[in-house]
């Protein structure tokens, strides 16, 4: 293996490293403040890619369908129990929340997809269309069973897994599909050839890390998740709603997600499922920074991006096994180090 091959491979590994990151922190912020494994973090990434491609083509996306019904079933929900506590004040912030916002998020993509506006507004677009996706998937699966095990809270993740990857199915079809890119420039480094997009994400992924340190260091909500993180019991005793961080939580991880898809659909095709396997490798990084750590769990995403680029060139056929098997020895070595505790009571 060459010096110039070297390069290449590291600069593919990092520009994947960085996706995987993105996706390990927010893996992370959902578990420190949920307790659950958030397998459908992926879909986020599907959803908005073939979105964002749909839009391009001049088409009306499905997501527009999972947010609208998502959003109805989490409005009857919370209705049910605002006339059970007798409580119908909260009936408009409802209404306004799961009904009216996905209803007009659909109707500003209905009247857009044939107009095929500039990039930048079919992103904002998109967003609009899946980061509300993220309260409602709390509201209508995590929210009913919030003081369950972690066991159970897992099973949950794979039934919303399988329910979004279904539905993903059903309203994108199993075509895949790739948008065009934010730039077609190319920089000149040496032996490298860098385009605009892979700068792109690494800067984007930069810009998010830095966001969200600012986030949770220096605004009251970020200070709220920070407590509720490291005890949910203490943050509920000095009146932070655990109702509240879970959903921003997990608002969080849809925007992330929905970041993700956008940048990485210019660079591979995406098919409704595509976004597990990427979650995965997020995980993986997740895992190898600890499962505590915001910062280690970033070096460890990258670190994967760059196993996963050079086992690509030695072995490429079995570049998935590889990298989901090194977090084997890290488990087994967690697993004798780490004194293990029941879950807190509730």
């Amino acid at each position: 293996m060459s010096f110039d091959i070297v390069l290449w491979l590291v600069q593919d590994g990092i520009v994947n490293g960085a996706i995987y990151a993105l996706l390990a922190l927010a893996l992370l912020l959902v578990f420190a403040v949920t307790r659950a494994i958030f397998v459908p973090q992926g879909e986020f990434i599907s959803y908005a890619a073939l979105s964002l491609a749909l839009l391009q083509a001049g088409k009306l996306p499905g997501t527009v369908y999972v947010l609208v019904g998502g959003g109805a079933i989490a409005a009857l929900l919370d209705i049910a129990v605002a006339l059970r506590d007798k409580a119908p004040g909260r009936l408009p912030r409802i209404l306004a929340v799961y009904v009216l916002l996905p209803l007009a998020m659909a109707g500003i993509a209905w009247w857009a997809a044939p107009r095929k506006l500039d990039m930048w507004i079919q992103v904002l677009i998109v967003f609009g269309l899946v980061v509300p996706l993220g309260p409602i998937l709390y509201r209508v699966a995590y929210r009913p069973l919030a003081g369950a095990s972690v066991l159970v809270l897992f099973i949950i993740s794979m039934a919303a897994h399988y329910v979004l990857t279904g539905l993903g199915l059903v309203f994108f079809g199993g075509e895949g599909l790739r948008s065009q890119a934010f730039s077609g420039a190319h920089f000149k480094i040496g032996v490298l050839n860098i385009s605009a997009q892979s700068v792109l994400v690494v800067l984007a992924t930069v810009l998010i890390m830095a966001s969200l340190w600012l986030f949770f260091e220096h605004s009251i909500y970020g200070k709220a998740l920070r407590a509720t993180a490291i005890n949910r019991v203490g943050a509920r005793l000095v009146g932070i709603p655990a109702e509240l961080s879970g959903s921003l939580a997990l608002t969080l991880a849809a925007f992330i997600g929905a970041v993700s898809g956008v940048l990485i659909a210019p660079i591979t095709t995406i098919y409704y499922d595509t976004g597990f396997l990427i979650g995965l490798k997020g995980f993986v990084g997740a895992i190898l920074g600890g499962m505590g750590s915001y910062p280690l769990a970033a070096i460890g995403a990258v670190g994967v991006g760059l196993l996963e680029s050079f086992s690509s060139f030695w072995a490429s056929a079995f570049k998935e096994s590889i990298v989901f098997t090194i977090i084997i020895p890290v488990l087994v070595w967690r697993s004798l180090t780490t004194r293990h505790v029941e879950d807190e009571e509730e």
